[in-house]
């Protein structure tokens, strides 16, 4: 294909014409179509009904610890949905503690305790002049959104190949005490799918902070979540990693179910060293009393153990890959050397990262809104909803139909093609 920055002004305008033509005939339609979110689509979904057979009338519902899960008790999460958890995250169930359906969840408590109560024992960063957090861009919205609300300094650190640039990281941290966190999204990175190299990880673990409650929020949310059998991504367990090199507290681990069993119904978990995890239970004692033990009895007696969990992710993995696949397909037919976008080719995670010409993300975005396909707000990847160089469109394939999928990425390549030409012609 001839890239469109070398057609001619006429031959541009030609071309519009005609794209135009193919747009208006897909508005009449009046279709509705979402690519907004990673939802797991309802085929997906149906792979845990089983889930909710396991526990009845006539069930046993005493945990390993001789509790009755129907009644009080178990502050931190019951020993099956530890060890279930525990071997998911790739760590000793000792250093687990289990929470309610959401790591989100858990991630916003676990800034609000920074926040009231201070970190083992250092000033609550609510009594600061300044609190400032680390995010890799293009990032998770949600991450964003959590330390915008507190109120928290967002600094940028852009991605690259191997994850999160770590000459800025390493020079921010060292230098800044205000500096008490960094988003992670280290395994198949949202959105862009990236897993962090040996070597990034390794430097992670070798940081020397000036802040001594300095944490890696390290949402390891993807983390069985493998969209191939024969090309899969490996990532180095953070927790020891950090261990070995004499800085064990200075990372919170964080995974759930939710993308595994039911969204709406999972149970998540944080991983962190003895006097991190000895610092969160002495606040959860005043917290509650302890979180949904028949859920988590559910979750251990239905996956049974982590090659349960395993299996259970291939059959998630073969509704996905198709319409991941098609996305791609697509997107190299269509757009593949016009030089008018770039993208990855994730081997795992939820989305797919699609970055156009610079200060046409926004169009874009719009564009395919009013032919009747809804995708992620352009510039909710960077803090503050705004991306710098307008360019960054989150693609999340989950969720619509296969048909529904393939009518939203010719909408999407669309959007792409009239909106760089309005680019390339100066009407931008």
């Amino acid at each position: 294909m001839t890239p469109y920055k070398d057609l001619s002004v006429e031959e541009l305008e030609t071309l519009k014409q005609e794209l135009e033509k193919q747009y208006n005939d897909i508005k009449t339609k009046g279709l509705k179509l979402d690519m907004s979110r990673g939802k797991p689509s309802i085929e997906q979904l149906n792979l845990s009904m089983g889930m909710l057979d396991v526990l009845n009338g006539d069930s046993e519902l005493v945990c390993t610890e001789g509790v009755d899960c129907r009644n009080y008790g178990v502050l931190d999460g019951i020993t099956e949905a530890k060890q279930l958890l525990a071997d998911m995250m790739e760590v000793p169930k000792d250093n687990i503690v289990i929470f309610g359906n959401s790591s989100l969840n858990v991630m916003y408590d676990t800034v609000a305790r920074a926040m009231i109560c201070g970190i083992m024992g250092n000033t609550p960063w609510a009594k600061l002049d300044k609190v400032k957090f680390l995010c890799p861009v293009p990032g998770y919205d949600r991450h964003f959104a959590i330390t915008e609300h507190f109120g928290i300094e967002m600094i940028n650190v852009p991605m690259t190949p191997t994850g999160p640039n770590m000459d800025i990281v390493e020079k921010l941290v060292a230098e800044d005490e205000a500096i008490k966190g960094i988003w992670c999204v280290p395994k198949y990175s949202n959105p862009q799918g990236i897993t962090y190299s040996d070597e990034t990880v390794h430097r992670f673990a070798c940081l020397k902070p000036a802040a001594k409650d300095f944490r890696i929020f390290w949402d390891n949310a993807y983390g069985i979540h493998h969209l191939y059998d024969n090309k899969q991504d490996y990532l180095i367990e953070i927790l020891m990693e950090c261990k070995k090199e004499g800085n064990p507290d200075m990372v919170y681990k964080f995974a759930s179910t939710s993308k595994i069993s039911f969204p709406g119904s999972g149970i998540a978990a944080i991983a962190a060293s003895d006097n991190n995890l000895k610092d969160i239970r002495r606040m959860m004692q005043v917290q509650t009393i302890g979180h949904d033990k028949v859920n988590q009895l559910r979750h251990a007696r239905y996956f049974k153990d982590i090659h349960g969990m395993v299996q259970h992710m291939r059959k998630h993995a073969d509704i996905l890959r198709p319409k991941f696949d098609a996305v791609t397909d697509t997107l190299e037919r269509e757009l593949g050397g016009l030089g008018i976008g770039s993208w990855l080719k994730p081997y795992g995670g939820y989305f797919i990262s699609f970055d156009s010409l610079e200060g046409c993300a926004k169009a874009i975005v719009a564009r395919a809104k009013e032919a009747g396909l809804v995708m992620t707000e352009a510039g909710a990847t960077y803090p503050y909803g705004k991306d710098p160089k307008d360019s960054n469109i989150r693609i999340a394939p989950s969720f619509p139909t296969p048909e529904e999928l393939k009518t939203a990425t010719e909408i999407f390549v669309l959007s792409v093609k009239l909106v760089s030409i309005d680019k390339l012609l100066g009407n931008l």
